[in-house]
């Protein structure tokens, strides 16, 4: 048995979560998969498995909506050869995806609810990742299926699919990943073609530039499980990116040696490089790609007909750095073809400088982070510090009152930008802004809110509900239904730990008000696609304001519904945003 096997069987054996939540090895494998790869919580992971009588092959189901995309998992968890059986499983779940009316009416009830959810995300175009996690290794003909079938459906514009093998190497690189840790050196030796390659030291790095033929790329230690981009400051996009499905095109195409002229090249780091010039043998130690995953994963997809062509080449640059800082600062200037995400756009808009301008100046050790990856100096105050994209986040709940969609960066910066950010929004409220979620944030992390577990399964969503929910009782208490307070005039509240918690009550109330009302209806009730909805708007409201009536009655409730009063002159109107 593998290492690997052995340390999984290890933590699901002595984990009581395991045991208790999951009926096989198979379940508690694929759990500890969620939760140390994905990073998924305990109640997450358990939400996410989907395996069990009448599966229909579905084992477990992410709707990741930050990345737009819907993660299926087919898992096989044992040593030994893995035949064609579960590529011919994975091949099901993408066929009746086709059809999900036919699947839900078929299927068990916990995938009814994960297939609604996956309805309302493939009708806004999500990518669907299908993965075949498996600790076994894929016999010679489920290798060939398996590049058959990653060519098959990454032809297919709607939905956009890709599939990926993620076996114990992959699974080891995850899990590595996912914990922060160091992976392995890896080394390389090839033979560079004469006079098709350039050796010369720029700025004292031994440096190499040569055209190397595309067989050869596909010989470089650790494609296919991803230690080879470690140090890339992005990981593979998948087969149906835009620039990936070109780069396809053009390999499956009539002149695939034209790769390197429509190519930019690949950048690669090492931590020490030797080249013999008789036999131009070139030794690569520490070997990384900072540039060029997205580039060598699609070769990997086309390895078959790669090798049908000797001629094709691309370039490749071979750098001799030591140093980790300067490989840090490689990696990200030879990204900077990334795509720019709206946020990136907007980091230099007056409107955001003033902001970070009057914010900073109100609060001289305060910080607004306004650009990605930007760090806070070191003489500056972390509670004071704020993100840009949280701030916008915040403004969307508080001020728009919508929750249910302040999880989407992208449209908090592209389509909602103008509502959401102002030149002349006070410090004072940014600071308030921040108060309250931060106090949210401790008493998730605390776990003690006892939230259904539904709600504790959607983070991105239930943090804003909470949110929005703190706002209403002010606006309640002071019979300003329609308007929304200022920030800044809550934060002097005596007992915010309290005003949360009948916030989770309240947002409990809610779920169960929409959860009767759809099975009263004879309807499926996806609590991610309710969370995404105006009703759970609605029954929070309602929630809100019958509650209200009761806090009289509560211990200390006549002081907290008089604490929650404030002047009319301290609220304002709603901000549009749909």
């Amino acid at each position: 048995m593998s290492p690997l096997l052995d340390r999984i069987r290890a933590d699901v054996k002595g984990d009581a979560y395991y045991q208790q939540n999951f009926p096989n090895d198979g379940q508690r494998f694929l759990a500890w998969y969620l939760r140390n790869c994905y990073l998924r919580t305990p109640i997450q992971a358990k939400d996410d498995i989907t395996d069990g009588p009448n599966d229909k092959e579905f084992d477990a189901i992410i709707v990741d909506d930050e990345k737009r995309q819907i993660v299926i998992v087919q898992s096989k968890f044992y040593a030994g050869s893995v035949d064609h059986q579960p590529l011919q499983e994975v091949l099901a779940t993408w066929l009746q995806i086709q059809n999900l009316p036919a699947l839900q009416a078929n299927c068990n009830g916990k995938l009814q609810i994960k297939l609604e959810t996956v309805a309302a995300a493939l009708e806004d175009d999500y990518e669907v990742v299908f993965e075949l996690l498996t600790t076994g290794a894929l016999t010679s003909e489920a290798k060939n299926d398996l590049s058959a079938f990653q060519s098959t459906i990454a032809e297919f514009e709607h939905p956009q699919a890709s599939l990926t093998l993620v076996d114990s190497d992959a699974i080891q690189t995850r899990w590595t990943e996912a914990a922060g840790k160091e992976l392995p050196k890896l080394s390389h030796t090839m033979t560079l073609e004469p006079a098709r390659y350039l050796a010369v030291d720029i700025a004292n790095f031994r440096t190499v530039l040569a055209a190397i033929p595309l067989a050869d790329c596909l010989k470089f230690p650790g494609i296919s499980d991803g230690k080879l981009f470690r140090p890339n400051v992005r990981q593979s996009l998948g087969l149906t990116n835009k620039v990936n499905k070109g780069m396809r095109q053009t390999l499956n195409g009539d002149n695939p040696q034209y790769f390197f002229f429509y190519h930019n090249g690949i950048t690669a780091l090492c931590e020490k490089m030797s080249l013999d010039a008789t036999t131009h043998q070139l030794k690569l130690e520490g070997l990384g790609v900072v540039n060029g995953c997205q580039s060598l994963t699609t070769l990997l997809s086309c390895s078959e007909r790669i090798k049908a062509f000797p001629d094709a080449r691309v370039l490749v640059r071979f750098y001799e750095i030591p140093q980790r800082d300067v490989a840090d600062k490689i990696s990200i200037y030879t990204n900077s073809q990334s795509a720019v995400k709206p946020r990136d756009l907007r980091s230099n808009d007056k409107r955001v400088l003033a902001l970070k301008k009057a914010y900073e100046g109100a609060y001289p050790t305060g910080y607004l982070i306004t650009k990605r990856g930007e760090m806070r100096p070191a003489d500056r105050d972390e509670e004071l510090t704020v993100d840009i994209a949280l701030l916008a986040k915040w403004l969307m709940t508080w001020h728009c009152q919508r929750p249910n969609i302040a999880y989407n960066e992208n449209r908090l910066f592209d389509k909602h930008f103008d509502q959401l950010f102002k030149g002349d929004y006070h410090p004072s409220d940014i600071r308030a802004l921040s108060f309250w979620a931060r106090k949210i944030e401790q008493r998730w992390e605390a776990g003690d809110l006892a939230l259904n577990e539904a709600l504790l399964a959607s983070p991105s969503y239930s943090k804003f509900h909470l949110f929005y929910a703190v706002q209403l009782f002010f606006s309640a208490a002071s019979n300003q239904i329609d308007k929304v307070p200022f920030p800044s005039a809550t934060m002097q509240f005596p007992d915010p730990e309290a005003l949360i918690g009948l916030a989770a009550t309240c947002y409990n109330s809610a779920l169960e008000a929409g959860m009767n009302e759809y099975q009263e209806k004879g309807k499926i009730f996806s609590p991610q696609n309710w969370l995404k909805a105006k009703d759970s708007l609605l029954k929070l409201q309602a929630s809100v304001r019958t509650s209200f009536g009761f806090i009289g009655m509560m211990a200390g409730g006549a002081q907290m519904k008089q604490a929650l009063v404030l002047p009319a002159d301290r609220f304002g109107l709603r901000w549009v945003a749909d």
